[in-house]
């Protein structure tokens, strides 16, 4: 006789709950609600009869008992997981799904693309442009190019890329700009990820006062389009190394100042333990290395040929 299981519909919540010990991280993870994350937590303490999580106002922790239940449950869903890979593998052999940030794949994977397809005509490439997290486990995406601080367990996780920032602007605009504190009368570009945390910390390493949030200029949500109104004149832009491909050599764009800020955040290799060691997500792999290798050599040829 079959043992009875608990509300399988709240493992999914508490394991996020219990991994972020926050029921508004989960919910934001799992695009849930704040209340159906909590709710589903309580229904699966009601059917185990022990409290899983200690509340202290708006904070959670962990019992023991929970410690122990969210270890076992992580097991169990990363082997459903891993079993539901299994069986779609054979389906998907050929389909290679990576999911990737807009600004990444416009800027960077797109122009190269065509060398994979070239060098690998046995597997069919489809591209999903997203800020949203892959699902892996649903099968929504192969690999995923993620950028943020990583790892992100029990997903097989690399880093693969660091990056930094720098102001560009169009040449025109650019004749302005005599020096770093030029900028703080000039219009800025604000990018939803960049101008928060770095503009403040570039100032800072120029060596300029700054003060207050950067709100002079047009904010975008994609770093893709942040260097589409710079090129137009339209201010100053926080550029990603990672991202500006080659509007520089082009003249498209001109980088002012040799000033730059690390970011805190890399560019990570993403995929399933089942998923990790299929022929196709490591090909891609290699490839996406093997590229950014080509390129750090032709940036260092060109700096050797201009200096």
């Amino acid at each position: 006789m079959a043992r009875p299981l608990p509300p399988l519909s709240a493992l999914r919540p508490f394991e996020a709950a219990a991994r972020l010990e926050s029921f508004s991280r989960a919910a934001a993870e799992l695009h849930l609600t704040h209340g159906a994350v909590s709710h589903q937590v309580r229904a699966l303490e009601e059917y185990l009869g022990a409290p899983l999580f200690a509340r202290h106002g708006k904070r959670v922790a962990l019992t023991a008992q929970g410690r122990a239940f969210a270890e076992r449950v992580r097991r169990a869903l990363a082997d459903i997981a891993e079993a539901a890979a299994e069986a779609r593998a054979t389906k998907h052999e050929r389909l290679l799904t990576v999911s990737v940030l807009p600004s990444f794949a416009s800027r960077w994977l797109m122009p190269r693309l065509v060398r994979f397809m070239d060098a690998h005509p046995d597997i069919d490439v489809n591209i999903a442009a997203t800020a949203a997290l892959a699902d892996f486990a649903g099968g929504e995406a192969d690999v995923g190019i993620r950028m943020g601080k990583g790892p992100w367990p029990p997903l097989v996780c690399e880093r693969f890329l660091d990056d930094e920032y720098f102001p560009v602007a169009s040449p025109k605009l650019a004749r302005s700009a005599k020096e770093p504190r030029d900028l703080l009368r000039m219009r800025i570009i604000r990018d939803d990820r960049d101008d928060r945390d770095y503009w403040p910390a570039w100032f800072a390493a120029a060596g300029v006062p700054f003060e207050g949030a950067v709100e002079r200029g047009p904010g975008f949500n994609d770093a893709t389009f942040s260097m589409q109104a710079a090129a137009r004149g339209e201010g100053i832009a926080l550029a990603r190394r990672s991202i500006i491909g080659d509007d520089i050599e082009r003249g498209v764009l001109k980088r002012l100042f040799k000033v730059s800020v690390p970011s805190n955040e890399s560019y990570w290799f993403v995929c399933s333990r089942a998923s990790a060691n299929a022929p196709k997500v490591l090909a891609f792999r290699d490839w996406v290395k093997a590229e950014l290798a080509s390129g750090e050599r032709a940036g260092r040829k060109n700096s050797r040929q201009k200096f």
